[in-house]
């Protein structure tokens, strides 16, 4: 590591080696040399004369990029694409001449980052899958615990933890289904020439158009693509860049709404993040124990959600068929809103798998607010035994109140039910009262709910991406 001068915490912190390894220099040149391979065997295919001896020299240097050569060169010329083709060059003598044919430089800028970006995506849906697939045993295994739920962060009518995780899982489902979307709709940009109109093979092949129309369908080929774009200037269209952040900024939005509601419920005690042996909470407060992941999501899903606004401004700036001030941009944008959705992925995946529920809490939060929400059934059961509905009605709207005095401002437990019980206009008596208690009555059809978003929505995923799953996050700090 460098002390002396910034390194990005991204790559130092928070984003696996894989992720890196997709947006480094060895990935990017290493599919520059791809494509200029593909070109020249498509050329030859298609009668130029370029010969298997050069295709050959070409895929014997695809890997060792010679990176002083070209960082010289680069130096002398100021153009990145054309001190590479250099470098190649100076390794492949034979083919020297043949490199490039044809293209311009977003032949392999371009193409090369819709390569990137889409192998970067599945990175994405891999990890993404297997947060589900954690959340889904979560779900199932708390499915029937009752717990208190919140509207406004007040008390409401109870839920399940179980039920509570599926509204997790079901925003990371829409984004799952947002990220196949654009996965399966990415296009090469081809080789389109330096205004998108391919006039240099027009040249290079004596106007057939026949052999023109076939030189982008087999390079996507060749590339592992269904298809190039239809039309382009001399890039493909920034809006595609767009889709992409977009995406990992709903992912984004979907992981800080969870880790927000699992940072309130270690407020109270309910839920916990994993916490290590040896961890230190607090530098002043030994016995903190902060939850400091889920803090880390919701920190690195705000970068991420506000970086998606820079394909989108520089998309929106581009101008007529070609402007370059998307290109330093694009080097940050893209490659960091991977980096970091990588990062909070990982740590959902951490945090999900360790996450430990205290169900005696859960069980006191709820029994503390029970009364108040059973009134209902109180009534009704007041009324079959010859009560009357309106009268109780009030009487309970005043014991409520004065039951909610003896907790907010003496700091006393909710005596609702002593209240009740000692009203004559019941006719219930203190046990009576307990028997309605029960909070599993009270949870609606929570488990139910579970078992059917689990069986109609997330085990067919599972079932679809079973080659994806067994991933584990390993998480730096």
């Amino acid at each position: 590591m460098s002390t002396d001068r910034y390194v990005s915490p991204l790559s130092e912190r928070y984003a696996s080696r894989e992720m890196q390894y997709i947006f480094s220099p060895d990935k990017k040149f290493r599919t520059w040399r791809k494509l200029w391979i593909a070109l020249a065997e498509t050329e030859k295919e298609l009668g130029l004369p370029i010969t298997q001896e050069q295709i050959d020299e070409l895929k014997s240097h695809q890997d060792d990029i010679n990176y002083d050569v070209a960082k010289a060169r680069e130096k002398e010329v100021r153009h990145d694409v054309m001190s590479h083709v250099y470098a190649y060059g100076c390794q492949c003598p034979k083919a020297k001449g043949i490199i490039h044919l044809g293209a311009t430089s977003c032949y392999v800028g371009d193409n090369t980052d819709i390569i990137i970006m889409t192998e970067a995506l599945k990175l994405v849906r891999r990890k993404l899958v297997n947060v589900l697939n954690e959340l889904a045993s979560f779900a199932d295994k708390y499915k029937n615990q009752p717990t208190l739920a919140f509207t406004h962060f007040q008390p409401a009518q109870p839920t399940t933890v179980g039920k509570r995780a599926t509204l997790w899982m079901q925003e990371f489902c829409l984004d799952l289904e947002d990220l196949n979307h654009v996965i399966s709709s990415m296009k090469l940009l081809g080789s389109k020439g330096t205004t998108g109109t391919q006039a240099s093979f027009l040249e290079l092949f004596d106007g057939d158009q026949e052999k023109i129309d076939r030189i982008d369908p087999m390079i996507a080929e060749k590339m592992g693509f269904a298809e190039c774009c239809p039309v382009s200037g001399q890039t493909y269209s920034r809006k595609v860049d767009t889709r992409v952040l977009n995406v990992l900024a709903g992912i984004a939005a979907s992981a800080h709404k969870m880790s927000n509601d699992i940072r309130l419920l270690q407020h109270l005690k309910e839920v916990e993040e994993p916490f290590e042996k040896s961890q230190i909470g607090s530098s002043a407060m030994a016995y903190k124990r902060n939850p400091m992941r889920s803090e880390r999501i919701a920190s690195l899903s705000r970068y991420v959600i506000v970086d998606a606004l820079n394909p989108a401004i520089t998309s929106a700036a581009q101008w007529f068929e070609r402007t370059l001030d998307d290109s330093a941009n694009k080097r940050l944008s893209i490659p960091e809103g991977f980096l970091a959705i990588d990062g909070i992925l990982d740590l959902c995946l951490n945090v999900v798998d360790g996450l430990v529920v205290y169900p005696k809490v859960i069980e006191k939060h709820l029994m503390a607010e029970l009364p108040f929400m059973a009134t209902e059934n109180i009534m009704m059961d007041a009324v079959k035994a010859g009560g009357d509905r309106q009268e109780l009605h009030e009487r309970i709207r005043e014991l409520s109140m004065e039951a909610g005095r003896n907790v907010k401002v003496n700091g006393g437990e909710n005596n609702l039910l002593e209240l009740i019980a000692a009203d004559p206009a019941f006719g219930l008596s203190l046990e009576d009262l307990k028997k309605t208690m029960e909070p599993s009555r009270y949870v609606g059809r929570a488990p139910e709910q579970v078992d059917a978003f689990l069986t109609q929505v997330v085990n067919p995923i599972l079932e679809e991406y079973r080659d994806l799953l067994g991933e584990k996050a390993e998480i730096n700090v």
